[in-house]
């Protein structure tokens, strides 16, 4: 181990951000962004073009993290659930008065944003499920007032609404009884269908409608492997804007008026923007040389002048600009951790590996700085979902195992997201099998490279990544010296069976995806940690959220019973105000200080 490379504290990783999220307001007077207030992350605000800073909320408990501007700049619309309970509540602040109000103040609901609109700046859509618990229908709140008016009630498949550019609800995506997906569209009053998706389709993206609201911007895979953008018109004609073979479109850009198509992205290796608004490319050739980071717009004024630039890369924190279109000048406002300048980051390597069947896979390996990549102890850290994927960039966890000694392998197995449907269909009824099997086959190709020492590899991950962890430590216990589940579940027969009331419309996305509890109670429990828990040799820590609404505490408690009263070693964190992961600094750097001592003790890495 190199000790001239500096340990990084974890407080620099996993504490709050020093500041993030900026966001200029529509009328450009104003920005906006997340920062500590009293050891709490809370929005403020300061004028573009002085140092007037000051804070606007007053969280003093779970902190915020999701907020928007109201299209007339008078307010900030922030997002907050009650200790991780995921029943999202809707509160204004007003700028000048900073006076908070709660504008969804129904018990036990969750509030989704639908559409806000420049035209209508007073009103917002959004998504309530106050009538039925499992469904959200659509009300349109008037944020002066607080009135609230139902405008369109969700009959029983709606999973997702859309709203025109006249700020009229006018599509729905539908959930059909097979797993597939309608896009439907109203019609002189009257619901029609549109077009269907089968269920090896996978899930269509509604991106808004055009100018003139004749059609609408769609992610596609029908006739094709991967998503692409398509325009559908209101009569069923589609024509392709943007497409690749292998990769998913990633991120869609239209204008804030004009509803024009400006950019697209397919997320590769690193995230590749294509500009499809000639008007957009002078501007794209200055973002380029601004920084060597993946470029995200994080937000823009109404009338498209000034836009709020971040740059993502691996080696480094999240800077943000300012960037004026007309005079090409980028403005530097800040970086989200500067502390994190002082020490040495090391790069995310893009990988492939071939499984076992001949699939190809593609991940990212971070090795430590400094030291020769032989024989070194990997953390292989498995993303959740499983309907997700691994991405370049800066990754707090992999810069944490690097500087501590671990190579850490980062796969994106069968089922993940991003590379079509082909690759994203491997992975059905695979938990536990095939899935696993490409991850086993990662950390073989790493032994392989000799990379990895084949006796000091630990198993990591969160969620579905917190399943893979206890999948590995039942199903090859031989592979890995120890294993770390955060809030995975561990039976996916109870994992189903008690899924959020409103997740009932997409159930028959886990029961085709995963395997049905009605009818297919053996196979699941052959594919579930808890009902091999006797194989189950190697070291565990297992960390959990009491209000998780996922993967209930009982997830994880059943397990951690089975493993003592097989008298094995088992260390279980459970923290009583989290819920899907750990949003608060105190628990995330409790369960980091315990995760580092518990992987040095078993792979022989650094602890700070």
């Amino acid at each position: 181990m190199n000790t001239n490379t500096k340990l990084i504290p974890r407080s620099v990783l996993f504490g709050n951000p020093e500041r993030m999220s900026p966001q200029i307001s529509p009328d450009g007077r104003w920005l906006s962004y997340i920062a500590p207030f009293e050891g709490v992350l809370n929005v403020w605000l300061r004028s573009v073009d002085k140092n007037d800073d000051r804070v606007i909320t007053r969280d003093k408990h779970r902190g915020i993290r999701q907020y928007f501007w109201s299209e007339d700049s008078r307010n900030i619309i922030y997002a907050q659930d009650k200790d991780g309970d995921e029943n999202w509540h809707l509160y204004l602040v007003n700028c000048e008065t900073e006076s908070v109000r709660d504008l969804t103040p129904h018990p036990e609901i969750q509030a989704q944003v639908i559409h806000t609109d420049p035209n209508v700046p007073e009103k917002i859509l959004v998504g309530l499920n106050v009538r039925d618990k499992r469904l959200h229908d659509v009300y349109e709140l008037n944020l002066q007032t607080g009135e609230e008016k139902l405008l369109v009630e969700n009959p029983g498949n709606v999973v997702g609404w859309i709203a025109d550019n006249a700020f009229t609800v006018r599509a729905a995506l539908v959930q059909n009884v097979d797993g597939g997906y309608a896009l439907n569209v109203l019609a002189n009053g009257s619901w029609n269908h549109l077009a269907t998706w089968s269920f090896e389709d996978g899930f269509p993206n509604v991106y808004g409608f055009t100018h003139d609201n004749s059609a609408m911007y769609v992610g596609d895979s029908r006739d094709w492997n991967a998503t692409r953008l398509v325009e559908m018109k209101l009569t069923g004609d589609v024509s392709v804007l943007a497409e690749d073979a292998e990769y998913d479109i990633s991120n869609v850009i239209l204008h804030p008026t004009k509803h024009i198509l400006q950019l697209v992205s397919f997320y590769k290796h690193r995230n590749v923007w294509s500009v499809i608004d000639g008007s957009l490319s002078e501007d794209f050739e200055t973002i380029q040389k601004i920084d060597s980071g993946d470029v995200v717009l994080n937000s823009r004024t109404t009338d498209d002048s000034v836009w709020v630039l971040a740059f993502t890369k691996d080696n480094g924190p999240v800077v943000y600009y300012l960037f004026e279109r007309k005079t090409k000048k980028a403005t530097y406002l800040f970086s989200n951790r500067p502390a994190l300048e002082q020490y040495q980051l090391t790069e995310m390597k893009p990988i492939t590996v071939t499984a076992r069947d001949g699939l190809v896979l593609h991940g990212y390996l971070t090795l430590p700085f400094g030291v020769e990549s032989k024989h070194l102890p990997l953390v292989l850290d498995v993303h959740g979902g499983p309907w997700a994927r691994d991405v370049w960039g800066f990754n707090p966890e992999a810069q944490w195992f690097a500087n501590r000694g671990y190579a850490c392998l980062q796969i994106n197995f069968r089922g993940s997201t991003g590379y079509g449907k082909q690759f994203l269909n491997a992975g059905d009824r695979e938990w536990g099998a095939k899935m696993h099997d490409d991850l086993i086959d990662a950390v073989n190709w790493a032994i392989k490279q000799e990379i990895a020492d084949p006796k000091r590899v630990a198993i990591y991950g969160g969620s579905y990544g917190g399943y893979a962890a206890l999948a590995g430590a039942a199903f090859t216990p031989d592979v890995f010296a120890c294993s770390i589940d955060i809030v995975g579940p561990s039976s996916i027969i109870t994992l189903i069976n008690s899924i959020p009331p409103y997740w009932e419309p997409m159930k028959v996305q886990f029961t085709k995806r995963v395997g049905d509890p009605a009818t297919e109670e053996e196979f699941l429990k052959s594919r579930s940690p808890l009902f091999h828990a006797e194989k189950i040799t190697i070291p565990m820590l297992i960390a959990q959220g009491a209000n998780d609404p996922r993967v209930k505490q009982s997830e994880s408690e059943q397990i951690v019973d089975a493993l003592k009263k097989n008298g094995k070693e088992v260390e279980y964190m459970l923290f009583p105000d989290e819920g899907h992961g750990f949003a608060r600094p105190e628990n995330r750097l409790k369960f980091y200080s315990v995760a580092e001592k518990f992987l040095a003790k078993y792979l022989g890495g650094r602890v700070e």
